[in-house]
């Protein structure tokens, strides 16, 4: 940074080149700074690297508030590098065991290096790399929609950095200095012009990049997301149900998936997403049958989900194939999905096909439906259901005889404590039915019992029988649980289904948020000729979010909606829906662009035509207006001449007013006069050589004596010469004429 002259800094003078540079320092450290904070806010840093990278930006920071300077000597730099190599090496092989982390670190370990070892142009210009390299970092790390933000803050720092940088170069290498204004707040007015230049740039450029992002082929290649940490997962769904563990369940706000359904603005729908289903159960948890087989695909490329799940027997299959025709009520959904931490796939019962962009999908014989291609992980898929069910009166009917594969899987209980069975049999009652009991289970336990999330504060030998004779409350889980135990102990088919449950719905785009603390458990129970009915034994939660909050929450949300389908998961089929749409909105604007012409065109005939009528009934009047028309054109046309002549007149009349215009206007007046007597002035000449060039002696003085007061009304803002100049014009002119 270069020094300010003794003298100017006892004055408090700042010169513009060392205005330049310190502005160019804060504003590079602020661009570090932002750079850091967005790596930072995507929660992918360590404590002990936010704490030490940010400890050294503070530091800095301090140093640059009390114009100090530190620095790391030249010597050291070089040794402390080849230090860090090999410990990024540990670093990846030993401690993160991640490229993308051990990579992150060595870019945040060059940065503060950097940051404390400027001496060269170069380094300026590494420094601001290195800000770059951490935003690219973040964009891989994270696909929130709080990045943009970041972003746009970063982008703005950064075009007042380099547009500084840029400043300071050429101020550098100028062979000619510029001369120094003596306005001692020089600095200030660079300071608030590059403070209106910076966001007009940013906005162009975000508004051109957004112009290319939509427009350019898309290449879903996803280079760079196979380095993706994966830990911005969100808790809540669950592939297996393990009772009696001890502590609080957290809940977690974080979305997990949108859901849109065709033909539904309003959010009538109340639908469960089921997950997996659970059917083995040993006492104190639940889990999946572990066969899985493919899908085969259909001729539109969707895959085909069977009914009642896969790999069944024939005397299952028939029955399968066996139900009650029942009218269907199929429905077309889009689900965008964050990232969860799973390859299971949420539908609503009962999924008929599964879309997307996925090479090769599976399912179970729970009808639970599996994503086998790693190379894309579940975002964004579509599909068809059946939500059609059977009513209470044919449940009542249904039969009672089940095929041996299904009693086998979905009667099996371990050993149990015998209240439970005899509970179910009390609470079953005098039930002629399965489903009346199964009525009658669900009910007693949203009814006698209460929802917590507080675990046991203790390990229980008996998870089950803890929560129904002892606690009495508990989560879903226990509900879900409780049930199927008991309907098995009555000989009714039942297992445990993991999936979400919300009934928060986005009315500005049109859909259903599920949250994190939406996952729920719930029961299915079989039967003959209708399949799997579900039942939710869980007595309702608490109340949602504050309404006063609620709207703020929906906008965010549809923000953060808008980033991920149309920029996270913008791809070719995205770009050809969006070409399709300009096309049609194109088309459809033409369209009425051209009806608004023709209806206009047949209104103005018609105006025309009793125009017309008009004038034949009533000539003179009609004729009357015409000519006031045409006179108010003629006005119109010639408005800049009559306002020449009226601003001429007002001159003349009250020259003491505008002295300097009216000297102007009679200067020119006079000179016309004696051009007319062949006396022309050049642009050249001055008003004193050409009173030299005029031959008559009684004109010269005259023309001398009214440029006298010319020039003191023109120079001198002189209200009585200005008043004096209609005499002595009228003197030069009555000259003339002799």
């Amino acid at each position: 940074m270069s020094s300010v002259p003794h003298s100017a800094a006892h004055s408090g003078y700042i010169s513009m080149a060392t205005a330049i540079d310190r502005y160019f320092i804060v504003s590079l450290y602020l661009l570090v700074l932002m750079g850091f904070g967005t790596l930072a806010g995507t929660g992918s840093l360590d404590l002990a690297t936010v704490l030490l990278v940010g400890g050294a930006l503070a530091f800095r920071g301090y140093l640059l508030t009390k114009r100090q300077n530190f620095g790391i000597p030249e010597r050291w730099t070089t040794p402390l590098t080849i230090l860090y190599f090999v410990f990024y090496a540990s670093d990846y092989f030993l401690l993160s065991r991640s490229f993308l982390t051990a990579t992150v670190h060595l870019v945040l370990f060059a940065v503060v290096i950097r940051m404390f070892s400027l001496r060269r142009e170069r380094d300026y210009t590494m420094l601001a790399v290195l800000a770059f390299l951490m935003v690219l970092a973040s964009a891989v790390l994270t696909v929130d929609s709080v990045f943009l933000f970041f972003f746009a803050a970063f982008l703005l720092t950064a075009v007042a950095t380099f547009v500084l940088m840029e400043m300071r170069r050429s101020a550098r290498s100028a062979q000619i200095q510029a001369r120094h204004s003596n306005d001692p707040q020089e600095h200030r007015h660079l300071a608030f012009s590059l403070a209106r230049l910076a966001p007009a740039l940013v906005v162009m450029t975000l508004l051109g990049a957004t112009v290319v992002f939509f427009l350019l082929p898309r290449i879903s290649a996803g280079y760079l997301g196979s380095y993706s940490f994966g830990t911005d997962l969100s808790t809540g769904f669950s592939d297996r149900v393990q009772l009696g563990r001890i502590g609080q369940i957290q809940q977690s706000n974080e979305v997990v998936m949108h859901i849109q359904i065709d033909g539904d603005p309003q959010g009538r729908y109340d639908l469960y997403w089921r997950g997996i289903a659970l059917g083995e159960f040993d006492g104190s948890s639940w889990s999946s049958p572990r066969e899985q087989y493919l899908l085969g695909r259909r001729i539109d490329g969707s895959f085909a989900v069977p009914a009642f799940g896969t790999g069944l027997t024939t005397a299952y299959a028939a029955q399968s194939s066996l139900l009650v025709h029942q009218p269907s009520r199929m429905v077309h959904y889009r689900v965008l999905m964050e990232p969860i931490g799973t390859n299971v796939f949420f539908l609503a019962p009962w999924a008929r096909s599964v879309s997307g962009a996925y090479r090769m999908l599976s399912s179970d014989s729970g009808a639970a439906v599996y994503n086998l291609d790693n190379q894309h992980p579940i975002t964004r898929y579509e599909a068809n259901s059946d939500i059609s069910a059977p009513s209470p009166t044919e449940l009542r009917a249904a039969q009672q005889d089940y095929p041996a594969q299904l009693t086998a899987v979905y009667l099996r209980l371990p050993e149990l404590d015998p209240r439970i069975p005899k509970l179910a049999s009390q609470i079953a009652g005098s039930a002629s039915n399965n489903y009346d009991k199964a009525v009658r289970v669900e009910s007693y336990l949203k009814t006698h019992f209460g929802y917590t999330l507080q675990l046991p504060q203790a390990p229980v030998k008996d998870p089950l029988a803890d929560f129904l004779f002892e606690r009495k409350k508990g989560h879903c889980e226990y509900f879900s649980s409780s049930m199927a135990v008991m309907l098995r102990s009555l000989g009714i088919p039942s297992r445990v289904v993991n999936g979400f449950r919300s009934d928060e719905f986005n009315d500005l785009t049109e859909n259903y948020v599920v949250r994190a603390k939406d996952a729920h458990s719930w029961v299915e129970a079989y039967f003959p000729g209708y399949g799997w009915v579900h039942f939710d034994p869980t007595p309702a939660g608490s109340a949602g979010i504050p309404q006063g909050w609620g709207r703020v929450m929906l906008y965010l949300d549809a923000a953060s909606s808008f980033w991920r389908e149309w920029v996270i998961s913008y791809d070719s089929a995205h770009q050809s829906v969006l070409g399709q749409e300009a096309l049609g909105g194109s088309r459809r604007l033409w369209e009425r662009s051209r009806e608004w012409t023709r209806s206009r065109y047949v209104s103005m005939l018609d105006w025309l035509r009793h125009r017309l009528g008009q004038v034949e009934h009533s000539p003179g009047r009609w004729g009357g207006i015409v000519l006031g028309i045409l006179a108010l054109f003629a006005v119109l046309g010639n408005a800049g001449r009559i306002s020449r002549v009226i601003r001429a007149w007002h001159l003349r009349a009250y020259p003491e007013q505008s002295p300097e215009l009216a000297a102007t206007m009679w200067y020119q007046r006079m000179a016309r006069s004696l051009a007319r007597r062949g006396l022309r002035k050049s642009t050249a000449q001055t008003p004193e050589e050409f009173i030299r060039v005029i031959g008559d002696e009684q004109l010269r003085q005259r023309v001398a004596q009214f440029t006298e007061a010319y020039e003191l009304a023109r120079f001198g803002n002189s209200p009585d010469d200005a008043r004096r100049l209609s005499e002595l014009y009228e003197e030069v002119a009555s000259e003339t004429k002799r």
